[in-house]
């Protein structure tokens, strides 16, 4: 299965990267339009969702990190945050292991400064 999770908006400028067993992957500079990456996810028999992006909370909770600034690998930026994607609530029904989902993600926080901490999705997830 395949999630695609667009960032809506981006800080322009400002790195952002997904997070691969603790590290930066494929890290890339926000232009003017939205960001989107690619995730692969293993959607076992029982339902729970793992491979090396899949990071979790206790039994239920999983989630994808996009990491942001100095954490994506731009030292020189101004900013050094993660962002987390809950997946574990995505909708059942929506769960096939050949799945194409996406979610649209705000970009910025009230700020103006890169969305961190749990984001909440502008447009929730669905298939593509």
């Amino acid at each position: 299965m395949t999630l695609r999770l667009i960032i809506d908006d981006p800080v322009p400028g400002v790195r952002y990267s997904l997070q691969k067993d603790d590290m930066p992957f494929e890290p890339r500079t926000a232009g003017e339009g939205p960001l989107a990456f690619e995730v692969p996810i293993t959607l076992q028999p029982d339902g729970r969702m793992t491979g090396p992006f899949v990071r979790r909370e206790g039994p239920v909770r999983r989630f994808v990190y996009i990491r942001i600034g100095t954490s994506a690998g731009d030292h020189a930026a101004a900013w050094s945050r993660r962002a987390k994607i809950d997946i574990h609530d995505i909708p059942k029904a929506l769960l096939v292991s050949d799945a194409r989902l996406e979610v649209h993600l705000p970009g910025r926080g009230k700020d103006g400064s890169p969305a961190c901490a749990t984001v909440r999705p502008v447009i929730g997830w669905r298939p593509v």
